[in-house]
């Protein structure tokens, strides 16, 4: 990889005051290269990818160099070289030579390591012989062990000549398929392919060539595959033991105030309707799509009532289906919230979230359901779905819609908000606001202080998902406002949030995340106890926070005057409303501005009574927290 940034040194310094992410892990190395190197190393691989930064060590959240020798740089990079190419250290080298960079920063040296994202028929890579005890992945707590089961779909995933849905189903028949559904399918097949020449074949010649009966020539088993049941079968059949037993297609439109009525209108399966994939499809899409704006619009003398988001609305949906993990342990989910539409499908993603967003990348989990969706004109083989999906949405001038992975159980959410990103009262309130200072602003600024108005309160990552920059980049960026005195900043590190200049001055207009931007004094971390009260033992992070009073940041000058005015019961209501699905821990003090160990030994122990874990030993490193009943 070629770093972004010709000076190295200031690189990793924002690197060590962003402290460790997702996506960035330090290591103190003194004694060498770490076996704990080569977990970290699997883990990024098999998830998104990041940065290992050897040099530099971590004491109660506190990150300092750790004066690396040039014999000790020299050692470790070769050690690396020598060890990533023995198969009993790691199953594969993803790295250049490029990928490696040495730095020196205050006159001590650190070595960078960016491991890319492994492509899905090299998953899952594993840092013994094993696989099944030497595969990790990465989430908000930092590397887990995977289970033997997310080993295996990792094996499935790779295996690209043997699609997940074209499982041959012993013992199935077209008694177990719903006649009516497939009648309608073939409906719906011809209005869309009037001319297509499968409308002529028989109900057998026309499942086989959707893929939804095949015949294994390795083997010779021929029969109804996992495809062919999950669109046209009967609800009973599907969750039989040897097809799909954890299918339930779930859909609900949730109000704004969840505490008379959890939700307005749900689609589940309910005994009324045959709930295979094509009925839930005809059922839900309808609902969706009547969110969207239609205007009036003539091709011909006809009036066109679909718009690009309905069409972007379609494929989200199919994308949802063809992109499934039938074999996890959760199922589809499509919530319809006032302000967004979260579709939620089991498994993770087989591409980066840069090929998401720049599109072309034809990656499918289940080509069946793909092939069956899209003779109905409901997906695209071509790559372009994802392009479908942004442009559609573009259209409306709404905030892009952005995935997001969850691990244990494994599942992507893709949010679809429904709200107008450039719309011309938010553009009018910033420029009443800021006047002169916005005009000829580029896009990236103007949409940054749009969400930072309307959604009050927002931090590095949520940028990210609107912009798809790369972390650093947005740091620069939340960075820069700040310095024009756009934006104001509270908090240190990867817990500092944002709000716009003049919106957040005023107390009585604070939300909830506002008043708990910054812990109480009396919960103060190391770090802020320490940022000044010793000189010589300050980090570069707390050198550069603030080295002279003159200079002070915002979120300096104001770091304990908001969370002061949050009660615990505020802070009670807080977390309840942000615990309507499952939160870890630190996703918890991310939202609310507080620290992890306080969140999690302080608060989260007297909220027993409505919450409930995900796991019951409480200190399970894969823990989330709930609210009772949701």
């Amino acid at each position: 990889m070629q770093y972004d940034y010709n000076d190295m040194q200031i690189y990793v310094a924002e690197l060590m005051r962003d402290r460790e992410s997702a996506e960035v892990e330090f290591k103190s190395a003194k004694g060498g290269l770490p076996k704990s190197f080569w977990e970290t190393y699997s883990a990024f691989a098999n998830t998104h990818g990041g940065t290992i930064v050897l040099g530099v060590k971590e004491k109660d959240d506190i990150y300092t160099l750790n004066h690396l020798t040039d014999a000790e740089v020299d050692k470790m990079q070769k050690d690396f070289w020598s060890n990533v190419h023995n198969k009993n250290t790691v199953n594969a080298c993803l790295l250049k030579n490029s990928d490696v960079q040495v730095a020196k920063i205050e006159g001590a040296k650190v070595i960078l390591f960016y491991i890319p994202q492994a492509q899905r028929d090299q998953r899952p890579i594993h840092c013994t012989q094993d696989a099944f005890n030497g595969t990790f992945r990465r989430n908000h707590e930092g590397d887990y062990l995977c289970s033997n089961a997310e080993v295996r779909r990792m094996f499935a995933d790779a295996d690209v000549t043997r699609p997940a849905d074209g499982r041959v189903l012993k013992n199935y028949s077209w008694d177990d398929i719903d006649m009516p559904s497939f009648e309608q399918y073939r409906r719906l097949f011809a209005i869309a392919r009037p001319s297509h020449p499968w409308h002529t074949l028989s109900n057998d010649e026309l499942m086989r060539k959707l893929g939804g009966y095949r015949k294994d020539r390795e083997t010779g088993e021929e029969g109804f595959t996992l495809a062919g049941l999950l669109m046209f079968g009967k609800y009973e059949a599907i969750v039989d033991q040897s097809c799909a037993p954890r299918f339930f297609p779930d859909y609900k439109e949730i109000p704004a105030d969840t505490t008379t009525t959890r939700w307005m209108d749900r689609v589940c399966p309910d005994g009324t309707w045959e709930a295979n994939l094509f009925q839930f499809y005809r059922r839900v899409l309808p609902k969706l799509q009547q969110v969207i704006p239609t205007p009036f619009q003539l091709e011909g003398n006809q009036r066109r009532d679909e718009t690009p988001a309905h069409e972007a609305i379609r494929e989200a949906f199919a994308n949802l289906c063809v992109h499934a993990d039938y074999s996890e342990d959760s199922s589809l989910v499509i919530n319809l919230y006032p302000h967004r539409i979260v579709f939620s499908n089991p498994g993770t993603m087989l591409i980066s979230k840069r090929q998401f967003y720049q599109g072309g990348e034809s990656v499918c989990r289940n080509r069946s359901l793909q092939q069956m969706f899209m003779m109905i004109g409901s997906a695209e083989k071509a790559g372009s779905g994802v392009d479908k999906i942004m442009k559609g949405w573009e259209t409306l001038n709404w905030k892009r819609p952005y995935p997001i992975e969850k691990a244990q159980p494994n599942k992507v959410e893709l949010i679809m908000p429904l709200e107008s990103l450039l719309d011309e009262k938010v553009l009018s309130e910033l420029d009443r606001t800021f006047g002169d200072k916005i005009k000829n602003r580029d896009q990236a600024d103007i949409m940054t202080l749009s969400i930072a108005l309307t959604e009050k309160v927002i931090n590095n990552e949520r940028i990210r998902e609107v912009l798809a920059m790369h972390p650093a980049d947005v740091t620069h960026l939340l960075q820069r406002l700040c310095k024009e005195d756009l934006l104001i900043s509270f908090g240190h590190g990867r817990g500092t949030i944002y709000s716009l200049k003049g919106a957040s001055s005023d107390p009585k207009g604070a939300t909830l995340q506002d008043k708990g931007a910054s812990s109480d004094p009396k919960n103060a971390t190391l770090q802020d106890k320490n940022a000044s009260s010793n000189p010589k033992g300050a980090t570069l992070q707390d050198k550069d926070a603030s080295s002279d009073p003159k200079d002070a940041t915002l979120q300096d000058k104001g770091a304990t005057s908001i969370s002061s005015r949050m009660s615990k019961e505020d802070l009670r209501k807080a977390i309840l409303a942000y615990c309507s699905e499952w939160r870890t821990a630190a996703e918890i003090a991310l939202y609310l501005g507080k620290t992890k160990p306080y969140i999690r030994n302080k608060v989260l122990p007297q909220m027993s009574d409505v919450l409930q874990m995900l796991f019951h030993k409480e200190n399970h490193p894969g823990q989330k927290y709930k609210v009772k009943g949701e």
